[in-house]
């Protein structure tokens, strides 16, 4: 970019007639939690839509990647990943370096932010809340000259880091908040980052309008839906022989699938809870695809009431085996819930991935989740207790018209309404005026 002077003329030296302008792509760190993730395919699409734009991106993790697969589209991102100590004991030399290196080059960046730090310290004394300065110390030391902008996913942990390297380096920064970081975090600090950040981003209307509520300057945030990259999915499949599983006899079985973490917000208590209500003489299988810290505790669950015969566990699938799954199941089914500690969904990718296939969705009227589906015209939504899950599962099940019906309104939906292109228009607009 080159600056104008006096009136917005530019130097003579700079005439673009006398000399030829050269595009510089925009440089942007992005602060994530761990990279790769099976479960974050939305972070990987829009990592790989803004390489597609142009951008230089560079990749800086806070964890190391615990998945034993990665995606396909994990390879098309050609973003270099740094990886911040994980804990600081296992780099002192590393955090030490950074420190002295600070001091040198960027001493009233670094008090400032130590003192933003030792104020956020005071009201969060976990030993988190000092890993997240050890490790913005190291990006902020490592962090190359010519990077303008800080870019993090998620609003609380990877967004304090971004800030406080930020702030040492005197560069600007922004955030995509999603769920759990929204929810979880205390309201003083989303006040405050809300504050400080150039602009944040988020998936949901829901969680747009609450930031917005707590920010000075509600025109910072931008409702931005993830969407889905339709050119990374098969045409959906022709489901009129579905029309024969109706669950009558055990060669009509209906599948019914599932893909998530299993977590307490995921609500899958609830669902085995509800398929053991199911009609002794309704056929039916379910797929789940998805691991968690609640894999055992969920499969005791299923053996207790019965029902590990009738369920497949396959644990964590790249996206080639999730579409194949979607691709072959009669419904799908997420039963989200707010958990305990407040933690809830957005708008689950899983949902539009599962319309792009056709495929018929029972769900709950949970956070954004009615935002994309209209309980009776893109599929069914649940209040999330058993008895409601269940008669939604039976109704969809006994009822291939229904299933087809709302598949299709779905798809239709997903393909009008909730494309990835006008999303990230919005996003690289951000960036570009944010880092100018």
């Amino acid at each position: 970019m080159t600056d104008a002077g006096p009136g917005g003329a530019l130097p003579s030296s700079m005439d673009p007639k006398a000399v030829p302008l050269k595009t510089v792509p925009l440089k942007v760190a992005v602060v994530v939690k761990g990279y790769p993730r099976l479960s974050e395919t939305f972070i990987a699409q829009e990592l790989l839509a803004l390489q597609q734009r142009g951008i230089d991106l560079a990749i800086w993790s806070l964890r190391h990647p615990t998945d034993s697969r990665r995606h396909a589209l994990h390879e098309r991102i050609a973003a270099p990943v740094h990886y911040l100590p994980e804990y600081l004991r296992d780099e002192p030399a590393r955090v030490l370096r950074a420190l002295g290196r600070l001091i040198l080059r960027h001493p009233a960046g670094l008090a400032r932010a130590t003192l933003t730090w030792l104020r956020d310290l005071g009201r969060d004394r976990t030993a988190n809340r000092g890993r997240r300065f050890g490790q913005a110390l190291v990006l902020a030391a490592e962090l190359p000259a010519d990077v303008p902008f800080v870019y993090a996913h998620f609003l609380h942990t990877p967004a304090s880091v971004g800030r406080y390297a930020a702030a040492i380096r005197g560069i600007g920064w922004g955030f995509s908040a999603h769920a759990k970081d929204i929810w979880t975090t205390p309201e003083w600090e989303k006040r405050e980052k809300l504050a400080d950040a150039r602009f944040g981003v988020t998936c949901t209307a829901v969680g747009a309008a609450h930031l917005r509520g707590l920010a000075a300057d509600a025109s910072r945030i931008d409702l931005v839906y993830h969407g889905l990259d339709l050119s990374r999915f098969p045409a959906p499949p022709d489901r009129t022989d579905a029309a024969q599983r109706d669950g009558s006899t055990p060669d009509r079985a209906v599948e019914i699938l599932s893909v998530g973490r299993l977590v307490e917000k995921k609500g899958y208590d609830r669902l085995l809870d509800a398929l053991a209500t199911l009609p002794d003489g309704l056929h039916w299988r379910l797929v789940h695809i998805g691991s968690g810290d609640l894999k055992q505790a969920l499969r005791a669950q299923a053996e207790r009431l019965g029902l590990s015969d009738r369920i497949t566990w396959r644990g964590a699938q790249d996206q080639a085996a999730v579409i194949e799954a979607l691709r072959r199941a009669d419904l799908f089914v997420l039963t989200s819930v707010v958990a305990g500690d407040g933690d809830r969904d957005g708008l689950p990718n899983v949902l539009m991935e599962a319309a792009s296939q056709r495929l018929a969705i029972l769900s709950t009227a949970v956070s954004a989740i009615p935002e994309f589906i209209a309980d009776g015209t893109h599929g069914l939504l649940t209040d999330g207790s058993p008895s409601a899950i269940a008669a939604g599962l039976e109704r969809l099940a006994g009822d291939p018209a229904l299933r087809l019906r709302l598949g299709e309104a779905a798809h239709d939906r997903l393909r009008a309404e909730f494309g990835m292109t006008a999303g990230i228009d919005r996003l690289v607009r951000r960036l570009e005026e944010a880092a100018a």
